[in-house]
């Protein structure tokens, strides 16, 4: 139990739960789960948790689909104080031997996660079944005493490993201890900032999808729950209809999250063939910066719903721009919003000075519930987290008015003769052109200039992006060094496990073809 008057997180989520009663909270298919029935749910876990020795600091990698039992699986190895590791899927076998190594105590598994791949790379730990899998105890199946659990996390303990996308490598762990957690605002109206009670307001019904190891999809639902919302599962698509806008209409989702390449489909197939998205009032960009003129798109092909959130693994939210702020005044479209005032943000030059408002510089950045630090990684960990502070990497201006506007990563960069050209920028000028929809920049071998700029770009509907033509803009505007080697046109970018654009594998495509010619 956490020293101090009252308990520590998830508190807060179990009181949420508790002054709801029957008062539905999650919908899966026809199944439709009320508040009481979560928090019965969520003390069973727990109740199975004690009774298979986990306690405060265990590690327990949590490898679940979304489900009402998932959420609760969550809370309640929280509840007990544990070191909560949420393992997504699409992981390869090393990753998953490598997340599993750290200090895991338990794995908790569903019928639908626990595969042979799974069970080989947890093999000689523990594995507890949320539901039925074969050889595992169901923890839902846990006795519990009427007595409701009390939270038995202790302020200073990692409450939760959350793993960056891996696109370079294994996943790096973000630490996030209980403190950080009792200091976020999802749970607690009164401490959210006001885009986030903007977009509060429209959670009736919040899709979720993919995993609830996703800090974005777990967070948001957390917020829909002390909306009085309903989270709502989505099924796989149906007869390889696209999941947007399917998803939507068919759950009448009023909000969900949504990637850049998902919202350019999005936006493609409602300019294609258009579906009722009347139910729709919320889609919350998240994963990637959107260009401007994406962003005036969707706005006018889909209406003020969409929302522009701007956060790091490490640090969870710091701006969001809405669509109020948008359509009355449209240079904000440029930025990714204004930070709320618990957030703190400094724009410092190389030499790690603060300068003023206009000029361009990297941005660090203090949040409540930032984390604090990397899973057995010292080195990125002084890197990153400096003096309270995180260096984001990102690099960017604050305007005259306190609104962030990105520029582009200061380590993803195409170094040409020895000089840097960053990515962002290039990409940018490259969707600028009304014929791109998208546009990636990698760095390739090159015997002449150590690396040479590749680009990819997705057609915007209808159009046929010209490379040379490409290839003249951002010469006109960025200069000879920034031109792309090669511009080659994608019908659409890939994406990694988390759902971001896949850069490792446009590498390798452009690899491919360096090797090919």
């Amino acid at each position: 139990m956490t020293t101090g008057a009252e308990p520590g997180y998830p508190q807060s989520v179990l009181d949420l739960l508790g002054s709801g009663r029957d008062r539905p909270v999650f919908a899966h298919g026809t199944r439709v789960v009320g508040a009481d029935e979560m928090s019965e749910l969520i003390a069973r876990v727990a109740a199975g948790l004690r009774a298979a020795g986990i306690g405060p600091g265990a590690g327990v990698a949590v490898v679940l689909g979304v489900s009402p039992e998932a959420f609760a699986a969550v809370v309640a190895a929280q509840v007990v104080g544990a070191r909560v590791a949420g393992v997504r899927p699409g992981l390869t076998p090393d990753q998953l031997r490598h997340l599993l190594g750290h200090r895991i105590a338990a794995v908790l598994a569903d019928p639908s996660t626990a595969s042979p791949q799974l069970r080989s790379a947890a093999a000689g730990l523990p594995l507890l079944g949320i539901g039925p899998v074969d050889g595992a105890p169901d923890l839902t199946a846990a006795r519990v005493d009427v007595t409701p659990p009390i939270p038995a996390g202790r302020p200073d303990d990692v409450a939760r490993v959350i793993y960056t996308s891996g696109s370079t490598g294994n996943p790096k762990g973000c630490l996030q201890t209980y403190a950080a957690l009792g200091a976020a605002w999802a749970a607690y109206p009164d401490r959210w900032p006001p885009a986030v009670r903007d977009l509060a307001a429209n959670l009736d019904r919040y899709l979720v999808f993919g995993s609830l190891s996703s800090q974005v999809m777990l967070e948001y639902g957390i917020l829909t729950l002390a909306a009085g919302g309903t989270m709502v599962v989505a099924e796989p698509p149906r007869g390889g209809e696209p999941f947007f806008p399917g998803a939507l209409v068919r759950h009448r989702a009023t909000a969900s999250v949504i990637t850049v390449p998902r919202l350019a489909k999005l936006v493609a197939a409602q300019r294609a063939a258009p579906v009722d998205l009347g139910a729709l009032r919320a889609l919350l960009v998240s994963g990637s910066p959107l260009h401007p003129a994406r962003l005036a798109e969707a706005l006018a092909v889909l209406g003020p719903v969409v929302y522009h959130g701007y956060g790091q693994t490490e640090t969870g939210m710091i701006s969001m721009l809405t669509p109020a702020e948008m359509t009355a005044d449209p240079a904000r479209l440029g930025s990714v919003g204004r930070p709320p005032a618990q957030v703190e943000v400094q724009v410092r030059d190389a030499d790690g000075r603060p300068v003023p408002a206009g000029v361009e510089g990297e941005f660090f950045v203090r949040t409540p519930a930032q984390a604090v630090g990397y899973w057995a990684d010292p080195t990125e960990t002084a890197e990153v987290f400096t003096d309270g502070w995180v260096r984001t990497r990102d690099l960017g201006r604050l305007d005259g008015d306190g609104y962030l506007h990105l520029l582009g990563r200061a380590r993803d960069v195409v170094i040409v003769n020895a000089d840097l050209q960053y990515a962002g920028p290039i990409e940018r000028v490259l969707a600028s052109s009304t014929d791109v929809a998208e546009a990636y920049v990698v760095a390739v071998p090159d015997e002449e200039t150590g690396e040479a700029v590749h680009a990819f770009v997705v057609p915007a509907p209808g159009c046929e992006p010209d490379p040379e033509v490409l290839r003249g803009l951002v010469r006109e505007r960025l200069g000879a060094p920034s031109v792309p080697r090669e511009v080659t046109v994608i019908a659409e970018v890939p994406v990694s496990a988390a759902g971001k654009p896949d850069k490792r594998r446009l590498t390798g495509f452009a690899r491919e073809r360096g090797a090919g010619g």
